[in-house]
C-alpha cells in the first residue's frame, strides 16, 4: 500500500495537526460541519434558528387554536346578541362616547374588525371570526408553514375579539397572546409558505423581541410579588395558593397538604426563577439555554398544579427563542428528506461560501422592516420599563391600543381563604317558606358540590367560572352580569345553561326564584373524615350573596341596562 493510502486509511483522530503561525489547522482545505463518531450524521451548527422558527410558530398556533376554540364555544353566550354582556351594546356605547362616530378615535379605543361588519347578527360575526381563527391556526399547527399574511390574520382576528370581550377578556394572557402574536408576524416570511425559506433567515431582532418579552413577563411577575403581598417575603404564600387559586385541579388538592418546608422551598424557587433567572438571557448561549430550560420546567410545574387557562402554555412560547437549531435538533427526525437534513445543507452552504451572498431588494426591505420593529418595541417599552422600576408597579396593563408591548404579573396578592358564590333555584311559590327546596346549579369547573372532584382542563378555559371566582370576594353590585345570568336561568335560557355543567331543573319547569349564597370552602384532609366520605371540599355558609329574585323583579334592571329580557317560560308549565 502506498504511503498516502496509509494516511487516508488512518483514523481522523490520529492525524497530527500542523501549526502555522502558532495556530492549529486541520488538513482539510474547507471548513466542515462537526461529525459524530462512527459515521453518524453531522451535527447542526449553533447560531442558526431555522428549526427554532418552526417550533415557535407551531407553539404559537397551538395557543391560537385553543383561544379560538374557547371563543367559538363560549362567546355567543357571553358577548353574543343575547349574551351576558352583549358586544353590540358595548360598541354602541363606544359610538355614543365619540358622538356617534366610528372614525379613528373609535377605532383606536376599540380596534376590532367588528366596526366593518353587519351588527344585525353578532352571533354569526363571532362564530365567523372564531372559525377563521381555528382554520388558520390549524393549518400552521399541522404544517409548520406560515407567512406574514396568515399570522397577521390570526393577530387581527383575536384582537377583534379581545377588544369587544369586555370583562371576559380582561386578563393578562389576552394581551400576552396579542404581543406574542404580533412578534410572530415578523418571525414569518412575507409570502412563501415554505418551512425553510432560504431567503428569509430568522431575524435576530425578532428573536430578541421574544426574549425581551419573556424577560418582562417573569421579572414583572417576580417584582409584583415582592412589592405586593407580604406573604411572598415571609415565604408563606404557598400555604394558601393551591386552595385559593381561581380554579384548582386534583393535583392542587394534594400539593396543598405538603409539609411547611416544601412550601417555603416552592416560594424561594419562585423568587429565583422570576427575579434572577431572567438575567441569564444576557449571559451568552449556554446561560440562555439554561434560562429556557428553567422557564419551561417552571411553566410545566404551574400547568400541573392549577388550571390557569392557557397562560403558562403561552409563556413557554417566548422561552423557545432561547434555543438555536443545535439545541432543538433532537425534536426533528434525521431522515434524508427531513427538515434537519435540509438545515444541515443550508448551514453547509453558508460555511463553504467564500463571499457573502448578495442581498436583493426584498432582503433589504425585510431588514428595514426588522429594524423598524426593533425601534418600535424599544419605544413602546419605555413606559413598561418605568413601570417595572416603579414602587407603584401595576400589572397586566397596556399602554397602547394594539397591546404590542405590555406589563405583566401574576398573583401579586394571594387570598388566604376561598369563598364561592353558589346559585340556587326553587320552584316554591314562596321563597321564604321553610319548606322551600333550594337546588344548586353546578358550573363547569369551579368548586360547588363538595363531593365533585376538581377538574383538569388547562389549557382550555371556562371564562364564566373564572369570573365567578372574582365575584366571590366582591359584591353582586360590582358584577352586574351575575344578575343577568340569574334572569336567564329563571327563563331556562339554553345559551346560559350551556355555560353550566348541571341544571337541577333539567326536564322540569324552570325555577320561580333564584338566589346567590355565599360559602367558605376548604380542602378536605386526605384520609380524613370528610375525605373518606368522598368529599373534596368542606364548605360553610357565610350568608346571602344576593336575595331571592323572580324574573319580573329584574325587568326594570334589564331595561335600564338595555339587556334583552329573557322570555319567561309558558304559564301552563307553572
Amino acid at each position: 500500500m502506498r504511503p498516502d493510502s496509509l494516511v487516508m486509511a488512518a483514523p481522523e483522530g490520529s492525524l497530527r495537526k500542523r501549526k502555522v503561525g502558532g495556530a492549529e489547522h486541520s488538513p482539510a482545505s474547507q471548513p466542515s460541519l462537526a461529525r459524530d463518531p462512527a459515521d453518524s450524521p453531522a451535527r447542526l451548527h449553533t447560531g442558526t434558528f431555522w428549526l427554532t422558527r418552526i417550533v415557535l410558530l407551531r407553539a404559537l398556533a397551538f395557543i391560537y387554536f385553543v383561544a379560538f376554540l374557547v371563543a367559538f364555544n363560549q362567546n355567543k353566550a357571553l358577548i353574543g346578541d343575547r349574551g351576558l354582556l352583549p358586544c353590540k351594546l358595548y360598541l354602541k356605547n363606544v359610538q355614543e362616547y365619540f358622538q356617534g362616530s366610528t372614525g379613528w378615535a373609535a377605532w383606536t379605543y376599540a380596534p376590532t374588525i367588528m366596526w366593518l361588519l353587519d351588527w344585525s347578527d353578532m352571533n354569526f360575526n363571532l362564530d365567523l371570526i372564531a372559525l377563521l381563527g381555528l382554520g388558520i391556526s390549524s393549518f400552521v399547527l399541522v404544517t409548520g408553514c406560515a407567512n406574514m399574511i396568515l399570522m397577521t390574520a390570526l393577530w387581527a382576528l383575536y384582537m377583534s375579539l379581545v377588544n369587544v370581550g369586555q370583562i371576559w377578556y380582561s386578563f393578562g394572557w389576552e394581551s400576552q397572546l396579542l404581543e406574542t402574536g404580533f412578534l410572530g408576524i415578523f418571525l414569518s416570511p412575507l409570502w412563501t409558505l415554505s418551512r425553510l425559506p432560504k431567503n428569509t433567515p430568522t431575524s435576530q431582532i425578532v428573536l430578541w423581541g421574544f426574549r425581551w418579552l419573556i424577560f418582562r413577563i417573569m421579572l414583572g411577575a417576580g417584582l409584583i410579588k415582592v412589592r405586593g403581598d407580604k406573604c411572598w417575603l415571609d415565604l408563606t404564600c404557598m400555604d394558601f395558593h393551591y386552595e385559593t387559586q381561581p380554579v384548582p385541579n386534583p393535583i392542587a388538592y394534594y400539593l396543598h397538604r405538603s409539609p411547611w418546608w416544601f412550601h417555603r422551598f416552592e416560594t424561594l424557587s419562585n423568587h429565583f426563577v422570576e427575579l434572577l433567572v431572567p438575567f441569564f438571557l444576557f449571559l451568552g448561549r449556554r446561560m440562555r439555554i439554561l434560562h429556557g430550560v428553567l422557564q419551561i420546567l417552571f411553566q410545566v410545574i404551574l400547568i400541573i398544579s392549577g388550571n390557569l387557562s392557557f397562560l403558562n402554555w403561552l409563556t413557554i412560547v417566548p422561552s423557545l427563542a432561547c434555543f438555536d437549531d443545535a439545541a432543538l435538533g433532537f425534536l426533528f427526525p434525521s431522515g434524508p428528506q427531513g427538515l434537519k437534513k435540509q438545515v444541515l445543507e443550508i448551514q453547509r452552504e453558508d460555511t463553504q461560501r467564500v463571499q457573502p451572498k448578495p442581498r436583493d431588494r426584498g432582503c433589504l426591505v425585510r431588514q428595514v422592516v426588522n429594524i423598524s420593529l426593533g425601534i418600535l418595541v424599544a419605544w413602546l417599552s419605555v413606559p413598561v420599563v418605568i413601570n417595572l422600576l416603579s414602587s407603584r408597579q401595576i400589572m397586566n396593563t397596556s399602554f397602547n391600543p394594539l397591546r404590542i408591548v405590555n406589563t405583566y404579573g401574576a398573583f401579586g396578592s394571594v387570598t388566604k381563604e376561598r369563598t364561592e358564590v353558589i346559585l340556587q333555584g326553587t320552584v316554591s311559590p314562596n321563597a321564604s317558606a321553610p319548606d322551600a327546596v333550594w337546588e344548586d346549579y353546578e358550573f363547569k369547573c369551579k368548586p360547588g358540590d363538595p363531593w365533585r372532584q376538581p377538574c383538569l382542563i388547562s389549557p382550555y378555559h371556562y371564562r364564566l367560572d373564572w369570573l365567578m371566582w372574582f365575584a366571590a370576594f366582591q359584591t353582586y353590585e360590582q358584577n352586574e352580569w351575575i344578575l343577568h345570568l340569574a334572569g336567564k336561568l329563571l327563563a331556562g335560557d339554553s345559551e346560559a345553561l350551556a355555560l353550566l355543567a348541571v341544571n337541577p331543573f333539567e326536564g322540569r319547569t324552570p325555577p320561580r326564584w333564584i338566589r346567590g349564597e355565599h360559602y367558605r370552602y376548604k380542602f378536605s384532609l386526605p384520609g380524613g373524615q370528610h375525605a373518606t366520605q368522598g368529599k373534596w371540599w368542606i364548605r360553610k355558609r357565610i350568608g346571602p350573596y344576593f336575595p331571592p329574585l323572580r324574573l319580573e323583579d329584574l325587568k326594570e334592571y334589564f331595561k335600564t341596562r338595555e339587556w334583552p329580557l329573557p322570555e319567561p317560560p309558558s304559564r301552563h308549565t307553572r
